[in-house]
């Protein structure tokens, strides 16, 4: 089984920062997604990701999963199921949106 690699706010901040080439995907539903996501991020709900992993992702790129919370299970889950379908760059941002706005910063709509 692939191993989930996890990263906190300040790193995904540090990439966001220095411009690094990186897809976010928030894998929430579609309307938890439109009430609010992180600046950037594309939205592949983890029960999508199977079929739209390939028309929206390459397998070279470096992937940003992230869901509500810590408390949330489903940026964890999407992650494992990347990884396995060969997609090898892959982090999970486990804080998520929750983490997000108790630092201060504003999710996109």
């Amino acid at each position: 089984m692939a191993k989930v690699k996890f990263i906190t706010i300040e790193q995904l901040l540090e990439m966001i920062e220095n411009k690094e080439e990186f897809k976010l995907v928030d894998v929430l539903r579609e309307g938890d997604f439109k009430e609010g996501h992180i600046p950037g991020a594309i939205n592949i709900p983890v029960g999508n990701l199977k079929n739209e992993a390939p028309k929206q992702l390459n397998k070279t790129d470096r992937i940003v999963v992230y869901c509500g919370s810590y408390q949330c299970h489903a940026s964890t889950n999407a992650a494992r199921i990347l990884l396995e379908m060969g997609y090898g760059n892959t982090v999970d941002f486990k804080g998520g949106k929750k983490t997000w706005t108790d630092e201060g910063f504003e999710l996109e709509k």
